[in-house]
């Protein structure tokens, strides 16, 4: 993600005022084994505000699987894996995060597309490996492939076919310019790797950098020229397109809707400003749900927007404010992400088969497109 508020830049609080610095990476929620239990406020917020708004049927189009040994770091073991994989989720299988669903999502049926965790040092291959096996003998959900830029064609062509993967998932950590906040698509995803997706029309879950997200000018001219020039790709813009505050895809929403072959999905963003700016610009034909979980939706706290930045408020910074004295309970990013789009929704007035291709046709349509392209 581009400049973000981490819990490290609160510098002072007072009840008047928080001073925020900026930092150059994105706040990652903790995960613990305590924060899955499913308490009062979280059943109060999933009767009162979720249960009735969300469909019996969710497809999940960002869902990790983060396994601890797949994280290379020769310096992990100073780190609890919390820092990165969550420690419940040390070894995650898709059963696991189903159990989980049930808690949170009661009575809910939910496929995913699942990809594994990134790790800024990892074993591509043992992750791939992982997401191809949990998803093999699961027909209602698909998998994609982590890339690394010097991943050849013909690799990853192999890599596809054996995996049964439907895409790629890649990622700024990986940059060849060195550079993770400030780099342009393609520094990150080589156009002989998009090649590959174009020719057997795959899909790219695509997180973008910089500080203005989809709004920069050279994220904006690389996607109009590479949505063109590879039209079979089929890019799926993660977290509203890098919109957690309104800005970007209310500058660049109906830009974006201009390319055909562009889906736009709704993980971990917490504004529900955001998602009517996507609504108004984009349209709600290609916008899919995704949750992040299991390292941000099953976490507890909520992103928010200040200006053009956003940062996590966690249990953290709720301790501290101890003068505060309105109740400041922290329930899932997950449910807070569904609690803003709940309240987008109703503001566009969306109808209950709106809703639903929100929630699950949307996705379906796109992964049996991919399906029937790759044969």
């Amino acid at each position: 993600m581009a400049v973000q508020l981490s819990r490290r830049s609160l510098i002072k609080f007072s009840p008047a005022f928080l001073i925020l610095s900026r930092s150059l990476t994105a706040p990652r929620p903790s995960l613990s084994a305590q924060d899955l239990e499913v308490k009062g406020l979280d059943r109060e917020i999933w009767a009162d505000e979720l249960e009735a708004f969300v469909p019996k049927r969710i497809f999940d189009v960002h869902t990790h699987l983060p396994c601890w040994r797949f994280n290379l770091d020769p310096k992990k073991a100073a780190a609890p894996p919390d820092a990165v994989g969550g420690a419940v989720f040390t070894e995650t299988t898709l059963d696991l995060l189903t159990r989980f669903n049930q808690k949170l999502l009661p009575g809910r049926e939910v496929h995913y597309l699942a990809f594994p965790t990134v790790f800024p040092q990892c074993d591509f291959k043992g992750s791939n490996a992982h997401v191809a096996s949990e998803v093999r003998n699961r027909p209602g959900s698909a998998g994609l492939m982590l890339v690394h830029p010097s991943m050849s064609a013909a690799d990853i062509e192999k890599s596809v076919a054996a995996g049964g993967f439907l895409g790629f998932k890649c990622y700024r950590y990986y940059s060849v310019t060195g550079d993770m906040v400030e780099c342009r698509i393609t520094d990150f995803l080589p156009e002989h790797q998009i090649a590959v997706a174009n020719r057997h029309g795959l899909i790219i879950m695509l997180h973008m950098a910089k500080a203005k997200a989809c709004a920069d000018p050279e994220n904006l001219a690389d996607l109009q020229r590479l949505s063109r020039q590879y039209p079979r790709v089929r890019w799926v813009l993660a977290h509203c397109a890098r919109s957690f505050t309104p800005y970007p895809i209310e500058k660049v929403g109906r830009q974006l809707r201009e390319l055909p072959n562009v889906w736009i999905e709704t993980s971990a963003v917490c504004e529900s400003a955001s998602f009517s700016a996507l609504f108004e610009t984009f349209g709600i034909a290609r916008v899919l749900y995704g949750s992040d979980n299991p390292r941000v939706g099953m976490a507890r706290g909520k992103y928010v927007a200040v200006g053009r930045g956003w940062f996590g408020v966690d249990s953290e910074i709720t301790r501290s404010l101890t003068e505060n004295p309105t109740d400041l309970r922290l329930t899932f990013y997950g449910y807070e992400s569904l609690r803003a789009l709940r309240y987008a929704v109703r503001w566009a007035k969306l109808d209950d088969r709106q809703i639903q291709a929100l929630f699950y046709n949307n996705a379906s349509k796109l992964i049996e497109a991919v399906r029937k392209d790759r044969g």
